[in-house]
């Protein structure tokens, strides 16, 4: 009875989840051999990151927070040079002086705790981003996994010693990893489009076209 409700999950996934099954039909290499245990996919985390949609939209809206902050930053700022100016105009020792002294040093405490505070606030938001992301693929590796027998999903990265354009490049290439893998294993391409036309459905948007892989294949859209 258990085998046969992993069974029926596994059909309903597929169902639910063509894209997976047409991203299969197109790149997916002959079924293993009898008795074989183990199917190793391959994923570039940082390439995933920086073109999915979702984290793309999430890391904008912060460096939006970060321009209001730092604009209201420059406001303070601009406000304790009145303050300067003005402390110039007047005679030392004066009642006056004394209040726009004292005015002037309250708000040079006021901007260096909102600079920390921001700064704080600022690394929460981009730390909370980064894990939504993470559960968010990483879930779609583990549906794509395990409906394709995959027992072992691997971070790596795709850029080669061939694309390289500097010294530190061309080293961090050359101490990949993995030095060699079948195009059918990166699963990158399929996983990324999945996210995107999730991520588009869930704002009522269309799915995307589907983007050319590497290798110059052009892969099925994923679809729901």
């Amino acid at each position: 009875m258990k085998k046969l409700f992993v069974c029926l999950a596994l059909a309903g996934f597929a169902l639910a989840n063509p894209a997976f099954s047409q991203e299969r039909a197109a790149a997916a290499p002959a079924a293993p051999a009898a008795g074989a245990t183990h199917q190793v996919g391959l994923i570039d985390m940082a390439f995933v990151f920086k073109n999915y949609d979702k984290f793309k939209e999430m890391t904008e809206a912060l460096q939006g927070d970060a321009k209001a902050a730092q604009a209201k930053a420059e406001t303070m700022i601009g406000e304790m040079k009145t303050l300067q100016t003005n402390l110039q105009e007047v005679k030392e020792g004066t009642p006056e002086f004394s209040k726009i002294e004292k005015n002037l040093l309250d708000r040079q405490t006021e901007l260096e705790t909102f600079r920390k505070m921001q700064q704080r606030e600022f690394l929460r938001k981009e730390a909370e981003i980064y894990k939504v992301v993470y559960l968010e693929v990483q879930d779609a590796v583990q549906k794509y996994a395990k409906f394709y027998k995959y027992t072992l999903i691997m971070r790596f990265n795709r850029q080669g010693v061939d694309d390289a354009e500097n010294p530190q490049e061309i080293i961090n290439s050359m101490n990949r990893q993995v030095v060699y893998y079948m195009e059918q294993d990166d699963l990158t391409d399929p996983i990324l489009k999945f996210l995107n036309d999730e991520y588009a459905k869930s704002k009522g948007g269309a799915a995307a076209p589907a983007r050319e892989a590497r290798g110059g294949t052009t892969r099925p859209a994923a679809t729901k």
